[in-house]
């Protein structure tokens, strides 16, 4: 069964933050279960998200809550092993308004490593804001 793959251990890193204000619009307000807090970025075609697992793990839904004008409307979703490149796993086609959107991952491999990549956005200048941010699946052994 799929449970969420984000765990203390979970390392994330972002392409940008608005302002370079962490402290109101860092990435960690992604994963808060806040939903008045969120990761801001700046402005800028192809903004991404990173994720770093602790341990080997095969990913079967993306969750996304976008603030509505700020969602990624063309977005690709990347994997790899430890130290290997990105290789694309899907494309996804967000709604670009306030509700949590679900992406189920078909036949995904087992990656270490996942990125988000969003290749342009609903906004004119490219900014992406994120509320809650949760990955699901299962962990998976050691190759």
């Amino acid at each position: 069964m799929a449970a969420s793959l984000i765990c203390d251990c979970t390392q994330s890193r972002v392409s940008s933050v608005l302002n370079r204000d962490v402290k109101q619009f860092g990435k960690k307000y992604m994963f808060d279960c806040n939903e008045e807090t969120c990761w801001n970025s700046d402005q800028g075609d192809f903004q991404w998200v990173s994720i770093d697992f602790p341990q080997p793990v095969k990913i079967s839904e993306l969750k996304v809550q976008f603030q509505g004008g700020f969602s990624g409307k063309t977005c690709r979703l990347e994997g790899s092993q430890k130290a290997g490149d990105f290789t694309k796993i899907s494309d996804f086609y967000p709604e670009d308004d306030n509700s949590l959107q679900i992406f189920p991952i078909q036949d995904a491999q087992v990656v270490h490593k996942l990125k988000i990549v969003f290749e342009n956005s609903a906004d004119f200048f490219g900014r992406i804001i994120i509320y809650s941010l949760d990955v699901l699946g299962e962990q998976a052994l050691e190759r």
